[in-house]
């Protein structure tokens, strides 16, 4: 029963970290790609305030699912520290690290576009304000919103260029799946840098650049739905990492 269980452990983990990943990828498109990308009229604080006030169900739905998908990120974090701590514990606990602060700021960053909804409500306090003061309050709210994602996503990039380093040295997980996670992760300080340092390139790059890494993202979480791990390499690689430590503590 040990023995089976020590078997059947990490495919279950690689496969309901496949199914995870996978409900990130899709609330992360539905909340960015078709709710926000419908509503946000770059430049135009009237014309956006306008959309949002018409699809505030849309909206709050859009920033729901986001939360939901942080959760499943941070289950995601633990599951590929125990996938791929065999390789190296240190390393795996980095990219946990970095993935966590990713979360962290990202979370947080989702409070802006709540915060987007105050000043386009019907409070009375809000008649103290112009109608265009209200709607440009709201579009800055959106572009602090924008700023902060961009920010988290320089910690995740780190996290992908070590978790893709790690699955290139596995042995129980495709070489090119870490190249392609190494791609993914460059792609995202890429673009999180030219956001920061020079916004109008950043506009231009962000289409481009993310291809790649919906290309790393994608196959990772594909593969580990229907692939998983080779298990018999990852209890040989975690069996040896088991013994190396063992000796070390009778030599200590």
């Amino acid at each position: 029963m040990v023995d089976h269980n020590l078997e059947t452990a990490p495919q279950v983990y690689a496969r309901l970290g496949g199914v995870l990943y996978l409900i990130i990828i899709v609330a992360g498109l539905f909340g960015e790609a078709f709710v926000r990308d419908g509503l946000i009229v770059s430049g135009d604080a009237t014309a956006t305030a306008a959309n949002i006030r018409i699809s505030e169900l849309p909206w709050r739905v859009g920033i729901a699912g986001n939360l939901i998908h942080l959760a499943c990120a941070v289950a995601l974090t633990l599951i590929f520290f125990v996938l791929l701590r065999p390789v190296s514990r240190n390393l795996a606990l980095l990219a946990a690290f970095f993935d966590l602060v990713s979360i962290t700021i990202e979370a947080s960053s989702k409070q802006h576009l709540v915060a987007a909804l105050f000043p386009l409500g019907k409070a009375g306090y809000l008649k103290a304000f112009e109608p265009e003061q209200l709607d440009a309050l709201a579009y800055l709210s959106i572009k602090s919103h924008a700023y902060e994602f961009g920010i988290s996503l320089i910690f995740f990039g780190c996290a992908c260029l070590v978790i893709g380093y790690l699955i290139f040295r596995s042995g129980y997980l495709p070489r090119f799946l870490g190249v392609l996670m190494q791609i993914a992760g460059l792609s995202y300080l890429t673009n999180s840098f030219a956001l920061v340092l020079a916004p109008k390139i950043a506009d231009l790059l962000f289409p481009v650049v993310l291809v790649p890494a919906f290309i790393g993202e994608a196959s990772l979480c594909l593969w580990l739905i229907t692939k998983g791990v080779n298990v018999e390499k990852w209890n040989l690689r975690a069996g040896w990492n088991s013994v190396g430590n063992t000796r070390a503590g009778v030599r200590g």
